[in-house]
């Protein structure tokens, strides 16, 4: 997906929010704040996006989403438990209604039981859903790229329903 591309799923992903009336929160590991910065490049998006959490170390998912320490040593931070008590936090500690979030391993590295690319997701609005994709050893930039349009087509299809 093109730089453009991505600009015109970001813009209807603020265009149904705004119609919806839905204020949206993002909870961010592996991409950075990618997905808070594809929303935010449009103007206008303040009327909708409400914030970002980047939290990229165990500490600060803690710290700043309530991410219960025994989950992640129980699952480790890629992992859909994980993933849905981001998305939750994201959701008690903003003003959003909806709510997405991703931790995963961009590369390089990676193990046998979490390979390099693996992404988990949480998004929804009143039930919180996850995901896991493998999106395979495409290399740091192009997974969290592809991290970031799987997590506006999350928002884009939780908007549409």
């Amino acid at each position: 997906m093109t730089d453009t591309e991505i600009r015109g799923l970001a813009q209807d992903v603020l265009s149904l929010a705004q119609e919806r009336g839905v204020m949206i929160a993002t909870a961010e590991s592996c991409t950075g704040g990618m997905v808070g910065a594809a929303l935010t490049a449009i103007p206008g998006s303040s009327t909708v996006y409400e914030r970002g959490f980047v939290t990229y170390s165990n500490a600060a998912k803690m710290q700043m989403l309530g991410v219960a320490q025994a989950t992640l040593e129980t699952h480790g931070a890629v992992s859909e438990p994980v993933a849905a008590e981001m998305a939750l936090g994201a959701r008690h500690y903003s003003a959003a209604q909806l709510t997405v979030s991703i931790t995963g391993i961009a590369g390089p590295g990676g193990s046998e039981h979490k390979p390099e690319g693996r992404v988990c997701f949480g998004f929804g609005m009143e039930e919180i859903a996850t995901e896991t994709v493998d999106f395979g050893a495409l290399g740091r930039d192009e997974v969290r790229r592809e991290a970031t349009v799987h997590a506006l087509r999350m928002l884009q299809a939780a908007l549409v329903i």
